[in-house]
C-alpha cells in the first residue's frame, strides 16, 4: 500500500489481463517486488508496422506516429490510483519499481528500458488512472528498432497472435450527455460567460456504439493510425484513439508541448486555414490555451519558447490552430514527466479559465463522468523521460460497446448549434475508424 491505494501486480505468465477490480486469486501487491525480476532492451532487425505485432484484443498498449513509436502486450505491474493525488503517487511507485530491477540496456535511448503506459482521468474524482508495465515492448525510433523484456520466476513470454476482428454491423445509441443536452449545456455556459463568471470552458457529450460481438481494440487503433499518421494514437486499458495533441513531452531537461485550440472543418467554405486565422473568436480560445500552459511551466523552467502567432495544423476531418511550446527545465524543478504533468493538467485547452471555475462548471453542465477523455495518456521511461498526448478522438471499449467522447471549447461568442457540429466533426474520425471495411 502507498498513500491509500493499494497496487495490484500480474502474474508473470503470457497474456496477463487486468480488470479493474483485481480477483480474489491468481494476484499479489507490487510489493514485495517478484524475485530475481530482470530486464533487457536490445536491438533487433526492423520488425515492420508495429501495430501489426500486437498479438491479441484483450489489452494491447501502444503509442505510435507514423512509422516510430512504441508498442506492447503481457502485463508485469500495473499502478491505479484516484484523487488530485495521483500523478505524484502514480510517479512514487514507478521511481520504487524501476529501482528494484536488474536493467540491462543496450540501446540507450528514450524508451528504452523499463516503460509503462500510461493514461490518467480528466477530473481527480474519477477512478481509472493507470500505468501498466508490458512483458513485451516493441520501439523504434530514429530508424533504429528495439525490443524490451522482462524475465523473472515465471514462464517465458509467449506471442500467441489472434486474428484482428472487424467491427461488423454498428448501431448508435445517445451516451449520458445527448447532442440536445450538449447545446444547451453550451448555451448555459455561453450566459455565465457573458455575465463574467468565466472566459472559457470545454464542454463535452458522448455516444455509444454497439456492434453485435466483442470490439477488437487493434482494429479501431489501426484505422485511426491510418487515416491519421500526424497524430499520436494510443491505446491503453482499451481507450483507444488519435489525439494531435502532445501535453508534453520530456527528454532529458528539455520539455515540449503542442497545444492546440480553435477548430475549422470541411464544409465551412473556402480557404479554411485563413479562417481560421482570421477567427477573432478562435484566436482568442487558442490564447487562452498557450497562456494556460506556459503559467504552469514558467516556474519550472530556466527558458521558455512561447510562439506569439499560431500555425494551422491540417487534418482528416479538421484544423486547428496550433502553437508549439518548448523549454528547458531549471534545476530542482520536477525532474519526470509525471510531475510536470501534475503542474499542467488540465490546461485551458481541455478545461478553462479560469480553471477552478471552469472545471465547476464542466462537472456541473455536463453531468457525466468524463472518465480518461481529455486526460493524459501516453508512456514514462525508468528516466522519466517519455511522452503524454491529451485523450481526444478516442473511445472506451468495453466488451460489445464504445463509448465516444468529443468537446469543444466554448467562449463568450460561441453558437451552441455551432458547438455541435463541430463536436459531430471531431467524432467523426473514431466513427470512421470504427465502421470501416475489414
Amino acid at each position: 500500500m502507498r498513500g491509500g491505494r493499494r497496487v495490484w501486480a500480474a502474474p508473470l505468465g503470457p497474456g496477463a489481463h487486468r480488470t479493474a477490480r483485481p480477483p480474489t486469486l491468481g494476484y499479489v501487491t507490487i510489493a514485495p517486488l517478484p524475485g530475481g525480476l530482470a530486464v533487457r532492451t536490445r536491438l533487433i532487425d526492423d520488425p515492420g508496422r508495429l501495430i501489426d505485432l500486437l498479438p491479441d484484443a484483450q489489452n494491447p498498449l501502444a503509442w505510435v506516429r507514423g512509422p516510430d513509436g512504441l508498442v506492447g502486450w503481457g502485463e508485469v505491474a500495473r499502478f491505479t490510483g484516484t484523487g488530485p493525488e495521483r500523478f505524484t503517487e502514480a510517479d512514487t511507485w514507478w521511481r520504487s519499481f524501476t529501482e528494484r530491477l536488474d536493467v540491462t540496456d543496450e540501446v540507450g535511448t528514450p524508451g528504452a528500458g523499463p516503460v509503462a503506459f500510461a493514461s490518467f482521468t480528466f477530473d481527480d474524482t474519477s477512478p481509472g488512472s493507470a500505468l501498466v508495465v508490458p512483458r513485451v515492448l516493441v520501439g523504434r525510433r530514429d530508424g533504429r528498432s528495439w525490443v524490451t523484456e522482462f524475465s523473472g520466476d515465471g514462464p517465458p513470454a509467449v506471442r500467441a497472435v489472434s486474428p484482428v476482428r472487424p467491427t461488423g454491423t454498428l448501431r448508435f445509441a445517445d451516451g449520458m450527455l445527448p447532442v440536445a443536452g450538449y447545446r444547451k449545456a453550451v448555451a448555459e455556459a455561453v450566459r455565465r460567460m457573458r455575465a463574467g463568471e468565466l472566459e472559457k470552458a470545454c464542454l463535452a457529450h458522448d455516444l455509444l456504439a454497439v456492434s453485435d460481438s466483442p470490439l477488437d481494440p487493434r482494429f479501431l487503433l489501426d484505422g485511426l493510425a491510418e487515416r491519421y499518421p500526424t497524430c499520436w494514437s494510443y491505446a491503453v486499458d482499451r481507450l483507444v484513439g488519435a489525439t494531435p495533441e502532445l501535453l508534453m513531452r520530456r527528454t532529458a531537461g528539455i520539455v515540449e508541448s503542442r497545444v492546440l485550440a480553435g477548430t475549422i472543418w470541411p464544409g465551412s467554405g473556402d480557404d479554411l486555414p485563413g479562417q481560421l486565422m482570421g477567427s477573432a473568436k478562435d484566436r482568442h480560445e487558442h490564447a487562452l490555451a498557450v497562456d494556460s500552459l506556459a503559467a504552469a511551466l514558467r516556474p519550472l523552467c530556466e527558458s521558455l519558447d512561447v510562439p506569439e502567432t499560431p500555425g494551422v495544423i491540417a487534418l482528416h476531418n479538421v484544423s486547428h490552430l496550433a502553437s508549439d511550446v518548448r523549454g528547458t527545465l531549471r534545476p530542482g524543478a520536477p525532474a519526470s514527466l509525471l510531475e510536470l504533468a501534475e503542474a499542467v493538467h488540465p490546461t485551458a485547452a481541455v478545461g478553462g479559465t479560469p480553471r477552478d471555475t471552469a472545471l465547476r462548471v464542466i462537472s456541473e453542465l455536463e453531468g457525466m463522468d468524463r472518465g480518461r477523455y481529455a486526460g493524459p495518456v501516453g508512456w514514462v521511461d525508468g528516466n522519466g523521460d517519455g511522452e503524454l498526448g491529451i485523450a481526444l478522438r478516442c473511445a472506451q471499449l468495453d466488451g460489445s460497446v464504445a463509448r465516444l467522447f468529443a468537446g469543444c471549447g466554448i467562449v463568450a461568442d460561441s453558437d451552441p448549434e455551432k458547438e455541435a457540429r463541430e463536436a459531430a466533426a471531431k467524432m467523426v474520425a473514431v466513427r470512421d475508424a470504427l465502421e470501416a471495411e475489414a
